[in-house]
Order: C-alpha cells, then sequence, then structure tokens
C-alpha cells in the first residue's frame, strides 16, 4: 500500500526529548516499511525515518530557538502539501487531531485519523459531529468515553520496536517517575508512595512552562526531604537505563490518560508499572503480571512491598505479546485494508489478494 503519515510538528520523529506522539508516528512509519509498504511521512526535516520524508518545516516548533512561531501557519502549510499530493497515496493517515477535516472532507473515506489526546474537552463533540464522515482511531477504549458516538474505525494501542529498550532481569533499588511534571500525573502523590513504602524515587521529568508554578510551589519543597533524586528532562538514549534499573514505575495519574506511553517502556525493560485505575490504565497493565492496579496510596505501597510477586521476565512477555511496533502496525494494516474496501467500489483504489491475505493475518494478531 502507498501510505502517507501526517505527523504533529511540535516535536521531531521521534523527539530528541519528551514526546509521545511523535514517537509514535516513527516507529508506526518505520515499521510499515519493514512489512513492505511504500510509506512517506510528512514532518519536519529533523525526522529519523525509514520512510520517504517529505520536509514541511526546518525544524519541530519546541525546539526552535525562535522567538515567535506559529504552530497553526506550519501544519495549514504542510496540510497543503499533502493536499496536493493526496493521489499518489491509497491512505492517508493523519495524527495532528481535527485541523485537516475542512481540506479533506471530498476524500474523507480513504483517511484515517487517530486521536491521541483526551477528548472531554469542551468543542470537540461538535467538531467530531459536523465532520463524522472522517473514521476515528482511537489508543485506548476508555479513551472514547467522552465520545461514544464517534465515526470509531478501530482501537490500536501504541507500540515500538523492542530493541529499544533491552530486556533488564535484575531490578535496582529504587522507584521510577518518568514524564511530566504537572497536577494530572500526581508526582507528589509517587513521592508518597516512595517514601512511605521506604524506597528511594527518581524522578525524570518535563516541567512545561504551564506548570512552572505547579513545579515552584508544591512539587519543588516535597524534592527537599529525604530519598527523591529529580533528574530533569531526559531523551530515548537515558530511558532504558533509568527504567530498567528500576524495581518498578510509579504512574500514580489522576487523569483521563489516553494511553501512557511510559507504561509500556518500562515493560519492554522488565521493569512492572504500578498504575493508578484511571484512564487507559487497566487496558495496558496486565494485573498482577505486568504490574499491579490500585486504587490508593496504600495500595500502591503494599504492591512496591510485594514487587517479588512479578518476575519481571513475564512483565517482557507482556509486552512482546501486545505492544511492539510490529503489533501495531499489523493493527494498523487491517484498518488500511478496510479503507481500501471501501473505496474500492468507486474505483478509487485497487485491493489485491496479498493485501487481502495480510489484512486477514493483521486482524488474527489483533
Amino acid at each position: 500500500m502507498r501510505i502517507a503519515q501526517i505527523a504533529p510538528l511540535y516535536e521531531a520523529v521521534p523527539p530528541r526529548l519528551y514526546g509521545g506522539t511523535e514517537r509514535v508516528v516513527a516507529h508506526l512509519s518505520d515499521a510499515l516499511v519493514a512489512r513492505g509498504h511504500d510509506v512517506t511521512l510528512f514532518s519536519s526535516a529533523d525526522a529519523c525515518t525509514r520512510a520517504t520524508l517529505v520536509p514541511v518545516r526546518d525544524q519541530a516548533i519546541r525546539l526552535d530557538p525562535a522567538p515567535l512561531k506559529s504552530d497553526l501557519a506550519a501544519h495549514l502549510s504542510m496540510l497543503h502539501e499533502v493536499r496536493k499530493r493526496a493521489d499518489d497515496f491509497d491512505v492517508l493517515h493523519f495524527h495532528v487531531d481535527m485541523v485537516h477535516f475542512p481540506l479533506f472532507e471530498d476524500m474523507a473515506a480513504r483517511t484515517l485519523t487517530t486521536l491521541h489526546g483526551r477528548l472531554d474537552l469542551k468543542d470537540l463533540a461538535g467538531c467530531y459531529r459536523r465532520w463524522s464522515q472522517f473514521p476515528l482511531v482511537s489508543i485506548s477504549k476508555n479513551q472514547r468515553e467522552p465520545l461514544r458516538a464517534a465515526n470509531w474505525a478501530g482501537c490500536v494501542h501504541h507500540g515500538f520496536p523492542p530493541e529499544l529498550y533491552p530486556y533488564s532481569a535484575a531490578a535496582g533499588g529504587y522507584l521510577a517517575f518518568l514524564g511530566r511534571i504537572s497536577p494530572e500525573k500526581r508526582p507528589d502523590r509517587a513521592i508518597a508512595i516512595a517514601r512511605a513504602a521506604g524506597m528511594p524515587l527518581k524522578m525524570a521529568a518535563k516541567v512545561d512552562d504551564a506548570d512552572r508554578a505547579y513545579f515552584h510551589t508544591v512539587i519543588e519543597p516535597l524534592l527537599q526531604g529525604p530519598g527523591v533524586e529529580f533528574i530533569g528532562e531526559i531523551g530515548d538514549a537515558d530511558k532504558p537505563a533509568f527504567l530498567g534499573n528500576a524495581a518498578a514505575l510509579l504512574f500514580p495519574i489522576d487523569w483521563p490518560e489516553p494511553f501512557g506511553l511510559v507504561m509500556i517502556e518500562a515493560m519492554a525493560c522488565g521493569t512492572p508499572v504500578i498504575g493508578w485505575r484511571c484512564g487507559s490504565v487497566p487496558e495496558v497493565i496486565d494485573d498482577g503480571i505486568s504490574g499491579r492496579i490500585v486504587d490508593s496510596e496504600a495500595e500502591a505501597v503494599a504492591a512496591v512491598r510485594d514487587l517479588a510477586s512479578l518476575p519481571r521476565a513475564a512483565v517482557r512477555a507482556a509486552f512482546e505479546r501486545r505492544f511492539t511496533a510490529d503489533v501495531m502496525a499489523a493493527n494498523y494494516e487491517a484498518l488500511y485494508a478496510d479503507r481500501l474496501l471501501d473505496t474500492a467500489t468507486a474505483g478509487e483504489a485497487v485491493v489485491t489478494p496479498a493485501l487481502l491475505e495480510r489484512a486477514q493475518t493483521a486482524r488474527l494478531r489483533a
């Protein structure tokens, strides 16, 4: 298949530091190329990809030192380029929320739009009703709850290449918190759990400008106590060691997390995850196998003290079974085949026996 991947322009593909959506697009694009597809990636020029790159901005927006930038202008210019080349592709796969809807109404049937964020925001429901012809993909079933009536084509969990996060059989003597410092991620709760369990906590986290006041007023004072080391934001090169040497990852969120990529990054290392029963967590963690799902700090502390009941080899096996880039690509491949079947009757696509066979295989693996 000839597949276009349209990435956000906020981070490089994959990101240099923190970032989820662009990382998923990078792994998906490479996995689809490995499966024999002709993939074109529309993104910033600093992408690293096995796909054919169409650079639409000189660099990703967040790390661009220019003091004044327009993310809307950058994305509209990219969509204009995609529109010009749309006939070159069988499927257009968008990862830019809904900004492309008005420009691609006449070809919605051969698009997929993966929604990577939370969907309980004002105005979203009306938007997805207005452009209901666009097939949508969720990254967890829980993510759909605010928009149950939307045009859902499927649900595909994230994945990445297993070799990026080597298995670590031996656990270190600390707990890990990885991600972003913000109220909904509950770093304060992670600190409380670690101290109650009597284990050191290492925090590798980004502080956005919007959360800087929260960091200074709420989290920074907590760092003054014993047993907590704040490392700051780390990139892909440092994450395998950080996660692999941890006894467990704490994921004490307090919001409807759409997926939570850090959970499967930890699982790939063999590191179990202790996560709150919130958002996607019950879909990602196999309770009692790859981690523990908890409802309180007391339950989280008990889970920390019972980590010996979660063999690290079983944690890694759960990752390999469910969350590799190839599994993700196979599931998307089946959805792409559905798009071609929908458009074939109009003479817009040719569905070959080989494609149908791959789609059937992908559905069995999904």
